[in-house]
C-alpha cells in the first residue's frame, strides 16, 4: 500500500485557494525589472513560470510609490504599465497550476537622494542611516545618507500608497499581497525602539510604534478581503544598528493584536544557515510566536529537506518558505520529495540582469 505523502507535500487550504502542497517561495529581489519603467517583464515571467509547482509564490518585494524605492531595477506595482508588467507574471504562474501573491514594500531609509523623487532624503520614521558603507545607484555606489522623518501628511499618504498597490495587485491578477513589515524596511523602521525616536502618536510605547503597520493593514482590507492579505515580520534584529531593545514583548503583542484580524498568514523570516537552524545554534522564535497566533504560520530562513520536514511535523509552522534554494532548484519541490540533492546558487549573478543565474538553472535529469 502506497504510504501518504508527507504533510509538506500534501494540500493546504488559505483563505479561499487550495495550495497544491505546502512549499513556499520566498520573495526574493532580483532586480531584473526595466530600468525605466520598474516594471515586470517577459524574462521575470518565465523565472517565475519554471518555480510554479511550489504551494505559493510570494513575488518579489514591490515599492508601492516612487518614494518607495531603493534597489534600482527592483519592480513597482503603481503605474499602468508596472501593473500590466505583473500580468505576465501573474498569467504565467497560473496557467502551470500556481498561486501567487505580491510582496508590497517601502523600503524607507534603504535608499539614496539620487533615487527618490527631486533628491530628498529617503523617508524613514525617525532620521537614521544604514550602517552600511554604501547603496547601488544608476551613478554607481555612493555612500548611504541620513533619513528624514515623516511627517504626518507623509504619513498618510504613504498608507492610502499602500492601499492603491494592494488594488493594483489583484488587478495584475495576484492572488493576494504580503505586507513587508520587516529586514528593517520602512513599517520595521517604525516598529524597532531602536529606529523609532517619535515623540508623537507614533512614537514611545508600542501600541504607538505599532499604529503605521496597523493602520496599513486597516487600509488595504478597505479593498481586499482579509483572506488575501498575508504580513511578513523579523522579530529577530537582522541588520547592524536597527533592533527593538525587546522583541519578544515588542513583536509579541503585534502578532497577539492580528488575532483580530483574519489575514491569510504570518510569515515570520529569521535569518540563519541551514547549519545553525538545524543544530540549533541560533533558535528560532516561530514556536514562540506559534502560542499567541491563531491563524497560518510561515517560517522562513536556512531551511533544507530536514528541518522543514520538522518544523511541519512539530507544528510550528504550517508552510515553509525557502529563498535561496528556489533560486538554483527551479523545481525545489520535487528535489524535496525524493530528498535530492540541491544545487547551489551562484551568487554572483543575483543581481546581474539578465537570463544568466536566473532562468537558466537546471531541473533535475
Amino acid at each position: 500500500m502506497e504510504q501518504p505523502a508527507h504533510p509538506l507535500f500534501q494540500p493546504y487550504s488559505l483563505g479561499d485557494l487550495l495550495l497544491n502542497n505546502r512549499v513556499v517561495m520566498a520573495p526574493l529581489t532580483r532586480r531584473r525589472a526595466d530600468a525605466s519603467s520598474l516594471a515586470a517583464n517577459d524574462l521575470m515571467a518565465s523565472y517565475y513560470r519554471q518555480r510554479s509547482s511550489a504551494g505559493l509564490i510570494i513575488a518579489e518585494g514591490s515599492q508601492i510609490s516612487p518614494e518607495g524605492y531603493g534597489l534600482t531595477c527592483s519592480p513597482g506595482c503603481y503605474t499602468p504599465e508596472q501593473v500590466a508588467g505583473w500580468r505576465k507574471v501573474t498569467r504565467a504562474v497560473h496557467e502551470s497550476g500556481g498561486k501567487i501573491f505580491l510582496q508590497l514594500w517601502h523600503v524607507g531609509p534603504w535608499s539614496h537622494p539620487s533615487l527618490q523623487p527631486e533628491g530628498k532624503a529617503p523617508l524613514a520614521a525617525s532620521k537614521v542611516k544604514p550602517d552600511r558603507p554604501d547603496i547601488l545607484t544608476y551613478e554607481g555606489r555612493k555612500p548611504f545618507e541620513y533619513s528624514r522623518p515623516m511627517t504626518l501628511e507623509e504619513i498618510r499618504y504613504t498608507v492610502e500608497d499602500f492601499g492603491r498597490a494592494a488594488k493594483n495587485a489583484i488587478e495584475a491578477g495576484f492572488d493576494g499581497v504580503e505586507i513587508h513589515g520587516a529586514h528593517s524596511y520602512l513599517i520595521d523602521q517604525f516598529i524597532m525602539d531602536g529606529t523609532n525616536k517619535r515623540t508623537d502618536e507614533y512614537g514611545g510605547p508600542v501600541q504607538n510604534r505599532a499604529r503605521f503597520l496597523f493602520e496599513v493593514i486597516d487600509e488595504i482590507l478597505n479593498h481586499l478581503p482579509s483572506s488575501k492579505v498575508g504580513l511578513r515580520l523579523s522579530p529577530r534584529s537582522v541588520k547592524k544598528g536597527m533592533e527593538d531593545s525587546q522583541p519578544e514583548k515588542t513583536y509579541g503583542w503585534i502578532v497577539d493584536r492580528l488575532n483580530d484580524y483574519t489575514l491569510a498568514y504570518l510569515h515570520i523570516s529569521e535569518m540563519m544557515t541551514p547549519e545553525e537552524r538545524l543544530l540549533g545554534t541560533v533558535p528560532t522564535v516561530v514556536p514562540y510566536y506559534r502560542k499567541i497566533y491563531q491563524g497560518t504560520m510561515i517560517s522562513c530562513g536556512g531551511h533544507g529537506h530536514e528541518s522543514a520536514r520538522k518544523m511541519t511535523e512539530a507544528g510550528h509552522a504550517d508552510l515553509s518558505a525557502f529563498g535561496k534554494p528556489f533560486i538554483a532548484n527551479p523545481d525545489l519541490v520535487v528535489r524535496l520529495k525524493v530528498n535530492a540533492q540541491l544545487a547551489e546558487p551562484d551568487k554572483e549573478t543575483f543581481y546581474l540582469g539578465g537570463a544568466e543565474g536566473y532562468t537558466d538553472y537546471p531541473t533535475m535529469q
